[in-house]
């Protein structure tokens, strides 16, 4: 289904190979935050997923573990920052800022956020919507 919608999307587009299925229990088990389906479904189809400028609109699947560990462990971070507890971030973009799945009560939804201002911003509630904003909107479809 993902790999169909990618690649109307951007014909031009190399997948991956899938990510392996043990990642997703890591993502969970390392943030203690659990991974919104979508999101592993589109991992197992591909294990990333770029555009033509070379942005990571999907992180790998270790990417995302990596990362989401990387910005709540950095004191820097924690100074400057409210906390990314109750974030997923997953994907970014070469105008700045990063997305991630912010978890409410009523469900996930998707965030820009901007590390100059530390704006956070809900801008769709889809991973759907995302790939096809990412990939027909331009750069800048979050602003």
């Amino acid at each position: 289904m993902w790999r169909l919608l990618i690649g109307e999307l951007y014909p031009e587009v190399e997948f991956l190979e899938p990510a392996k299925e043990a990642l997703f229990w890591r993502i969970e088990e390392a943030l203690g935050l659990p991974v919104p389906l979508e999101l592993v479904e589109l991992l197992r189809e591909t294990n990333g997923v770029w555009n033509e400028y070379g942005d990571a609109v999907v992180w790998s699947a270790e990417r995302i573990v990596e990362d989401n560990l990387a910005m709540r462990s950095e004191p820097d971070y924690r100074e400057l920052y409210a906390p990314f507890d109750n974030l997923l971030f997953f994907g970014d973009s070469d105008m700045g800022p990063q997305f991630a799945y912010v978890h409410t009560g009523y469900g996930p939804g998707i965030i820009s956020w901007d590390h100059e201002t530390d704006e956070r911003r809900l801008v769709v509630v889809s991973l759907r919507d995302y790939l096809v904003r990412c990939f027909t909107q331009g750069n800048d479809w979050f602003r």
